[in-house]
């Protein structure tokens, strides 16, 4: 489809990218979401946990949150409580490690781990009767959709529609981006926690993980070719950044997807603006407004948000 016109102004102070992303994750809370949590067993015996809002509807968003996220960061909580508000039931999923409790198996997870959202997305809709989903994520959660969609051959009928916000359609090229000086403070953040939990599977299987030299890491390279990729079947960072990068099969998306990312988003590079590509498939929907950050798009001050306003809006037919 041809590029969307966006229609997102924020208030002038909260313009530039870095202000966009940091504030928004920093400062905005997002209360009156009352979660009622369920753990599905997974059948390489771990779990994950889906936090829900159960009210009868007959329409469900489930929400897909971004790296080192979980279901109560702003951005998920917000789409929550919009959603539910409109009268849909919300699925707040929350990858391994991160719902409060590590996981049990020797992984964690990543941008393309398509297998646990297909199970879960089976998994509620063998145990649930929604006539209608819609499925959201947030820049790894909104990876992590993408590779769902163009991935599958057979997506379940009642997921009709997507919107993924910020998501790295090229996750080797946004890495990369996040080296830049610029970013330091972003990096420093994600690999901090990121350690963290190596930390704490590696006391799970000590025999497996070796972290020696763990604090000398200051890159996603590092972390990724040391860590995420033997951790989870591949052989290289490399090989795992070209598996978990959808730019390149986006004609395969099954469904109508509103993909959002702002010009001004500190973790893109070109790479990540599948502009030429959105000029001839018919299911994506490329919105590229000139303000927002990171998963920021901050509404009239930093405690509101554009992102769950435009998401429903795309959700009732208003392209």
């Amino acid at each position: 489809m041809p590029l969307l016109k966006s229609s997102y102004t924020p208030p002038f102070y909260l313009r530039n990218g870095h202000v966009s992303t940091i504030v928004p994750s920093m400062f905005r809370k997002v209360n009156g979401v009352a979660y009622t949590r369920e753990r599905i067993e997974t059948p390489d015996d771990d779990f994950l946990d889906i936090d829900w809002i159960k009210q009868g509807n007959e329409k469900l968003v489930v929400v897909f949150h971004g790296l080192e996220g979980n279901s109560h960061r702003h951005y998920v909580k917000g789409v929550a409580k919009h959603f539910a508000a409109h009268g849909w039931d919300v699925a707040a999923w929350n990858a391994r490690s991160c719902s409060g409790e590590m996981n049990k198996q020797p992984r964690l997870y990543h941008h393309g781990d398509v297998e646990d959202i297909a199970f879960t997305l089976d998994y509620i809709l063998k145990q649930n009767t929604y006539g209608k989903l819609l499925l959201v994520g947030f820049s790894m959660g909104g990876a992590m959709i993408l590779n769902y969609l163009t991935r599958n051959t057979a997506i379940p009928k009642p997921i009709t529609k997507a919107v993924v916000i910020s998501p790295p359609v090229d996750v080797g090229a946004s890495a990369k981006q996040l080296e830049k000086k610029s970013n330091k403070f972003y990096r420093k953040r994600f690999l901090d926690k990121l350690k963290k939990k190596i930390a704490i599977k590696a006391q799970q299987y000590p025999k497996l993980i070796d972290v020696v030299g763990l604090d000398k890491i200051n890159s996603f390279a590092e972390f990724d070719e040391r860590f995420t990729a033997p951790l989870h079947g591949f052989k290289t960072a490399a090989s795992f950044y070209a598996h978990a990068s959808c730019k390149e099969r986006l004609n395969k998306l099954p469904i109508p997807t509103l993909m959002l990312i702002a010009q001004n988003d500190p973790f893109m590079p070109p790479a990540c603006y599948p502009v030429e590509e959105a000029k001839h498939i018919d299911n994506l929907f490329l919105e590229l407004p000139a303000y927002g950050g990171h998963v920021g798009f901050p509404g009239k001050n930093y405690r509101h948000s554009w992102m769950e306003i435009r998401a429903l809006e795309f959700a009732e037919n208003k392209l």
